[in-house]
């Protein structure tokens, strides 16, 4: 039996979609389009972000810290340092001995003259010995007995003038011996009363005054001796010894360096361009280079202009307005204790808040 054709070409031909060979062909060039296109919209993107974002404005500062020069306010030769470069120490640790034996000299001498003076004032205060007193009281009463016997002389001899048995010069003599011993009398009579009343409450007064003089001569002599000894006024570190064992030394002259690192701040010096919306409180983040770029918080807390003499930038060509240098201190918010003076610190100062 015969099968017709279209029914042969339908058994024969394989049931397969009329667009499938074309598509299978297509679809492997179309993936590396795919791919150079997402990668050239990448480098556009990041080559206009590149191009358009502000570039960082880096600014460099540097650790500080507070500095004290320790002087002494005498003369002399140093005897000890008991400290060394980069001790801490502590608020009243010694620091330097200085020895003067002219100064402890001088010392001892005041003291000797403040017994002489105190010793004075005892005597002044206790009064006139009853020895003295007496005697002074004798002396009165002899000088009231030669003038009795002198009063007694001038009597006859003045009657015996009157009846022409003496001659002239006799009385005259009489009478010179009668004024003499009423003069004893008197000085004798005020030794004794001088004797009696003790001294004056003006020779008091002096006696007194001698001796507060003596004991602020002491107090001088002993301030110096204060000084030979020199302490650390805070606790901080010894960061340079100026002095040696030996050397003599002036009122002034430095003997140690001091850093308080209790007191550090980061320095910046800006021109006013960039102060511009920087005020006191303001708080930003700085990296450390030396703690492994460490980020620290710190507080302004100064904004002071420099001198005129510091870097400037005209605004103009023809220079007529300049940009002043400000200096900025800014303290860490909490203390690091491996900050050191003369870290460097920098930030991005675009970015800083």
């Amino acid at each position: 039996m015969d099968v017709p054709s279209s029914d042969k070409d339908v058994q024969s031909t394989p049931d397969v979609p009329s667009n499938g060979p074309a598509k299978a062909a297509r679809t492997p060039t179309r993936t590396p389009s795919i791919i150079v296109g997402v990668v050239a919209s990448a480098v556009v993107g990041l080559s206009v972000f590149y191009l358009l974002r502000p570039e960082p404005l880096l600014v460099q500062g540097e650790v500080d810290a507070t500095r004290l020069d320790i002087a002494a306010r005498v003369d002399g030769r140093v005897g000890k340092i008991p400290v060394e470069r980069g001790q801490n120490v502590a608020a009243g640790a010694v620091l330097v001995q200085i020895d003067n034996p002219e100064t402890l000299a001088k010392h001892e001498q005041m003291k000797a003259a403040k017994a002489v003076a105190d010793a004075q004032l005892a005597n002044v205060l206790v009064g006139t010995r009853v020895e003295v007193i007496a005697a002074r009281k004798a002396e009165m009463e002899r000088a009231q007995a030669a003038l009795v016997l002198a009063q007694k002389t001038f009597d006859r001899t003045h009657t015996l003038t009157e009846q022409g048995n003496a001659p002239q010069a006799r009385l005259d003599q009489a009478t010179d011996a009668l004024h003499e011993s009423e003069r004893a009398v008197d000085q004798a009579k005020s030794a004794y009363e001088q004797a009696v009343n003790g001294y004056t409450k003006e020779e008091r007064a002096i006696a007194k005054t001698n001796v507060e003089k003596a004991s602020a001569d002491i107090q001088s002599v002993q301030s110096i001796i204060d000084q030979l000894v020199v302490y650390a006024p805070v606790a901080s570190q010894i960061y340079q010894r100026n002095v040696e064992p030996g050397e003599y030394v002036s009122p002034g002259v430095p003997l140690i360096t001091l850093i308080n690192l209790a007191d550090l701040w980061v320095h910046f010096d800006l021109r006013e361009d960039l102060v511009k919306g920087l005020k006191v409180g303001d708080r930003f983040d700085v990296r450390i280079p030396a703690l492994g770029d460490r980020s620290v918080a710190v507080e302004v807390k100064l904004i002071a202009t420099k001198g005129e003499y510091a870097s400037w930038r005209a605004t103009r060509a023809s220079g007529d307005f300049d940009l002043r240098t400000f200096s900025i201190r800014a303290y860490p918010v909490q203390a690091v204790p491996e900050l050191r003076p003369g870290m460097s610190a920098y930030l991005d100062w675009r970015s800083r808040q």
